[in-house]
């Protein structure tokens, strides 16, 4: 599924990559080893694969390799082909992938706005598994949730508005369904992150209804 006909601002996917440039590379690069071996939200992964999943998935857009797609397969590979790196080798490797990335990215017309999306959630795994407060949250958040709006609507989730703190109006998410009104959610930016990237909500608050938690997810 790809999101051909995005009215989506093609300079949001460079503008996220550049942000986790900009304030997850530092955290990284002064971070111990060990920290790296943390278990994050996506099932079986350490803040190191995901790492090297975020790594190999930039380079492959930007040496246009990516014919294969980005499936779960295909993301595997990419974690298991790393697993002998030097730890800096990686970090050497995403860095590269925030800061060339984007331009490929734009390029393909949207097609690709959902992987820069999924790069700076898991650099919200990265951030949560670390216990920094605000994960997926923070400035660029709300260059992602225009992403993730226009991805709700291509993957085919039900729509939803969510009314969020700060924003005059409300999110319109995902299709309209036939026979079905739309869902409400009233929830902060960041829960919003969080339920349509399947991330964990326990001990938030926020209020749906009209759709299931389950139906929301975009990443499967």
């Amino acid at each position: 599924m790809t999101m051909s006909g995005s009215t989506v601002d093609t300079h949001l996917p460079t503008r996220l990559l550049h942000t986790e440039h900009a304030t997850l590379l530092p955290l990284l690069r002064k971070s111990p080893e060990r920290r790296f071996t943390l278990r994050t939200a996506c099932p079986g992964w350490t803040v190191r694969d995901v790492l090297a999943h975020c790594a190999g998935a930039l380079t492959r857009i930007v040496e246009d390799r990516y014919e294969e797609g980005f499936t779960p397969r295909a993301n595997a590979a990419d974690v298991a082909h790393r697993r002998e790196w030097p730890l800096s080798r990686v970090l050497d490797e995403l860095e590269r992938g925030f800061l060339e990335a984007g331009p490929a990215i734009a390029k393909a017309g949207g097609e690709l706005d959902v992987i820069a999306l999924g790069e700076w959630v898991h650099a919200g795994d990265v951030r949560d598994a670390f216990g920094v407060p605000g994960a997926y949250g923070g400035e660029s958040v709300w260059d992602a949730l225009a992403i993730l709006a226009e991805a709700s609507r291509t993957r085919g989730t039900p729509r939803v508005y969510a009314e969020l703190p700060q924003r005059n109006g409300p999110l319109v998410l995902g299709r309209v369904v036939e026979d079905r009104p739309p869902g409400r959610l009233r929830c902060g930016p960041e829960v919003l992150i969080r339920l349509y990237s399947g991330r964990p909500v326990v001990g938030t608050r926020y209020a749906l209804s009209g759709a299931e938690e389950s139906e929301l997810v975009i990443y499967r």
